[in-house]
């Protein structure tokens, strides 16, 4: 039997073709609203929270913070045009368009 450590996670290699997980777990606390929203992010029913919140320290460790403030500004900008007036109706746009 041969062992391998890898960070948080423990192989043990028990045929060529079959590894065992060996893995700690916790219990955190969370608030009743907070479970809610995490459970809006399971894409199928049996998803583990483990999974769920993997996927969104994925997500945050890999959004374009620049890109997202940068879109933040420019819906603020076109609010602040909406409210103003400066826009094209739906109508006024097929007309351009010539449909």
């Amino acid at each position: 039997m041969m062992d391998f450590e890898n960070k948080s996670f423990k192989y043990t290699a028990v045929y060529p073709s079959i590894q065992v997980i060996k893995m700690g777990a916790t219990t955190i606390k969370i608030h009743k609203d907070t479970k809610s929203q995490i459970d809006k992010f399971r894409e199928y029913k049996n998803e583990s929270y483990d999974e769920v919140l993997k996927k969104l320290i994925f997500i945050a460790n890999n959004v374009n913070t620049e890109l997202s403030r940068k879109t933040v500004k420019q819906i603020a900008e076109a609010r602040e045009r909406i409210r103003k007036g400066n826009f094209v109706t739906e109508k006024e746009a097929k007309q351009r368009l010539g449909l």
